[in-house]
This record gives C-alpha cells, structure tokens and sequence, in this order.
C-alpha cells in the first residue's frame, strides 16, 4: 500500500504543483520549508517537493525498466541452461562465475563514460549487469522441473525445444521470477542512486532522487532540508519495495509454509 502511494504520489503529483520543476526563482533561492513550499526550494528557486515528485518518476523508471532488462536476460540464459544440461550447462554457469567475479561498477562507469549518458543507456548498463542472480535462481528451478513427468512427456511427444520452454517451463517459473524481480527493483534504484551520486547517471536538466540527494549533501551544512526530503522519499520507496517483494514471496514461493 505505501508504494502505491509513492507511486500514485511521482505520477499525479507534479501535475496538481503549481510549481515547474526546471523554472528557476533566484528571489526565493534556498527558502526553508514553508506553507507554499513544503520542503523548502533549492539554491535556484525551485521547489523541493516538485522536484522531488519529478525525480521519483525517473527513478522508479529506471528501477523497473532495468529490472525488466535483467529479468529478460536471466530468465532467458537460467531456462535454456538448466534445459540444456550437461557439459553446455557447465559452461555457461562457468561464465556466469566469471562475470559475477567482474567488478560491475566499473564496467558501467565505462560505459557511462565512453558513450552519451541517457536514460537509455542507463537502462542497459544496469540490466546488463544485473541478470546473474536471476539466471541461476531461474536455472535452478529449471533443473528441478525438468525431472517432472510432464516435461518427459512433452519430450516424449517430440515437443520442440522452444515449446517446452514458453508453455511448460516459464509458467512454472514465473512465479519466483516476479518474487526476484520485485526484490531487484530496489537494488537497481541503488545503484542508479550511486552512479548519480557520482555524477554519472541522470543528467540536467533532469534530475532522479540520487541526484537530488548528491545536490543536498553538499549543502548539508547550510540547506539540510535539501537532503532530508529527497533522502526520506527514497529511503520510503526502498522499505516499501523490500516488504513487497517479501509479501510477493511469501505468498508465491510454493516452499514457503503458512
């Protein structure tokens, strides 16, 4: 219920503000907190809490649409894996091993820096990085799956492979796939809010929470409250995630016992 109004409150919020995010008011620069600006205007005028609604749409933007990405990636790579089997198996969880030992960080720093940052690129370096968890959970089941009798039945019939895999094999996956999804939501937030934090995710003039969130820590000392609203909404969005995910599993995981 509290992401829904998170969610409710990026995508409907900005548009009952009377307030632009981009306009700039230098006679009201760095205002405290306030009846017609509830969380104060930055350095340049602009309403806090209007950027703050703006930001969260970015945000929550990334996080999902990253985690599609990495879900597309894992699931695809875990089904034909554990499908697979054998010595084909092997080697691709060997390179699973290998990647996960990579430093991700840096990889997508080089990426941020090597090409024109954009949202889309954002996108992709983050999903790019993030299936490894997914395709081995996903493989794992897989594995499990296939001893069942009706995947020896549908292989039995001559069932091509692809078939096997999108009508017996992702039904019965999607459920944990939908727990780890939820549950990567935030993780991918994070590390957008790292790369902005460092200056290489979003840039102007938009803005996401992180870098709402670097733009108060610099000036903590003498504008707090620019860091506090940012910092509250986020930390908010990640305690909400975190409990759905673990709602979703609860509720989906058939080895969770009630």
């Amino acid at each position: 219920m509290g992401f829904v109004l998170v969610l409710l409150l990026c995508l409907l919020g900005p548009y009952a503000s009377p307030y632009s995010e981009t306009v700039q008011d230098l006679q009201l620069a760095a205002s405290t907190p306030s009846w017609k600006h509830w969380l104060g205007t930055d350095s340049l005028g602009r309403d806090v809490l209007t950027r703050v609604l703006f930001g969260g749409r970015i945000s929550l933007q990334v996080g999902i649409a990253a985690t599609l990405v990495a879900s597309f990636i894992g699931v695809t790579y875990g089904m034909v894996a554990g499908l697979i089997g054998g010595r084909t198996d092997a080697i691709m969880m060997r390179i699973v091993d290998i990647l996960y030992a990579f430093p991700f960080m840096t990889f997508v720093i080089l990426l941020t820096t090597m090409f024109e940052q954009s949202l889309t690129l954002i996108f992709v370096a983050i999903g790019a990085v993030e299936w490894l968890t997914m395709a081995r959970v996903v493989r794992g089941q897989v594995l499990a799956l296939k001893r069942q009798e009706f995947i020896t039945a549908a292989r039995g019939f001559g069932t091509g492979f692809g078939h096997i895999l999108g009508r017996h094999l992702l039904p019965n996956v999607i459920g944990i796939v939908i727990i780890y999804g939820s549950l990567t939501v935030p993780g991918v937030m994070m590390f957008e809010a790292t790369l902005s934090f460092l200056g290489l995710g979003i840039q102007p003039p938009f803005a996401s929470w992180g870098v709402l969130i670097s733009e108060g820590a610099a000036g903590i000392r003498s504008y707090p409250w620019l860091l506090l609203g940012p910092a509250a909404f986020f930390c908010s969005t990640l305690l909400f995630l975190n409990t759905l995910g673990d709602s979703l599993r609860d509720a989906l995981d058939p080895r969770e016992v009630s």
